[in-house]
Formats: C-alpha cells, sequence, structure tokens
C-alpha cells in the first residue's frame, strides 16, 4: 500500500489557519459508514459529527481505497476509514469501517496497520478504542495487539431496546 501520511485537520496547525477537511473526503467517509454500520447498533455518526470532529485538535483520519490505494481523485470512492483523536502520548481509535463490499479483502488489516503506525509517528505510546461486546471485528483488533482492559456494563442500547456491554482495549506501543 501507498505511504500517505494520516490527515489532521490544518484549523489545529501552529498556523492556525482555519481550513475545512476536503468535502470529497467527507463524502467518502459518509458513503463508507451508510453502508458499514448496521442501523440497530446506532454506532453511525451523520456528516455534522464527523465534520464537527475534524475541527478538533488532535482528529485525525485516513482512508481506504478498493485495491488497497490512499490517493484519491475527485471521483474516486474510498473502501474504509479510520478517524482517531489523540493528545500528549494517547490516541483513541473512535470509527473505524470497511464497506461491506470490500470486506474480506485485508482492507481492514492493512487501514488498522496504518492507524497504528500513524499514531506512533504523532508520538502516542497507547492507543484506545472502545466496541460494543459482540462486534465481530474484535477478532481483527486483537490480532493487532489490542488487549480487552475494562467493560462499562449495559452501555449501549440498541434500537430495539436490548443493552449492550462496552469493552475497552489498549495497545501499548513502542
Amino acid at each position: 500500500m501507498a505511504a500517505r501520511p494520516t490527515r489532521v485537520c490544518p484549523a489545529f496547525l501552529p498556523e492556525a489557519r482555519a481550513m475545512i477537511p476536503p468535502l470529497d473526503d467527507i463524502d467518502r467517509i459518509m458513503s463508507v459508514m451508510e453502508r458499514a454500520f448496521p442501523p440497530k447498533y446506532g454506532e453511525a455518526w451523520n456528516r455534522r459529527q464527523v465534520a464537527d470532529s475534524l475541527l478538533l485538535t488532535g482528529t485525525h483520519y485516513g482512508l481506504i481505497g478498493p485495491s488497497g490505494e490512499s490517493e484519491f481523485g475527485p471521483s474516486d470512492d474510498a473502501a474504509g476509514f479510520f478517524l482517531s483523536r489523540g493528545i500528549l502520548d494517547e490516541e483513541e481509535l473512535l470509527l473505524f469501517a470497511i464497506h461491506p463490499d470490500h470486506r474480506r479483502k485485508g482492507l481492514a488489516h492493512r487501514l488498522l496497520a496504518r492507524f497504528i503506525d500513524d499514531a506512533k509517528q504523532r508520538g502516542a505510546r497507547r492507543l484506545f478504542l472502545e466496541m460494543r461486546a459482540g462486534n465481530p471485528a474484535g477478532h481483527l483488533y486483537v490480532s493487532h495487539g489490542f488487549a480487552p482492559v475494562g467493560v462499562r456494563p449495559r452501555y449501549y442500547r440498541t434500537t430495539d431496546g436490548d443493552r449492550l456491554d462496552a469493552i475497552s482495549h489498549q495497545l501499548l506501543v513502542e
């Protein structure tokens, strides 16, 4: 996979010039999100939540294309994305998704490895994520070294009223 630096919202660079992330990247994120998250769990963010999060200090995102590419032309679609937020030596993976049409091709492993590498380059020494119990992506995170470190009982509520535990994971990086 060609190396593409993870993007950080330029509004919080030292120059402090407010700039908005490219709209086509937000469109790419939303296109994946609309298909990747089952509505039953209410995990998907809306466009405003994504756009607003990208204006916060330390927020980063990455995209991956259907063939693993990380460079996109104006009309290219993304197959997956991540959204993270870091502060000091910690970074949290807020959202991670692969479009259902592009699963089982190794893209999730490539994108997660890129998130980990990019976070390390930004100085992160501890990475975190939280997921609902039973999330099928759990094996992916564990295979990359994330380990469960805590449980929030009955934290998530499904659309039919069921309550699911939230499992917190951590990865210590060198």
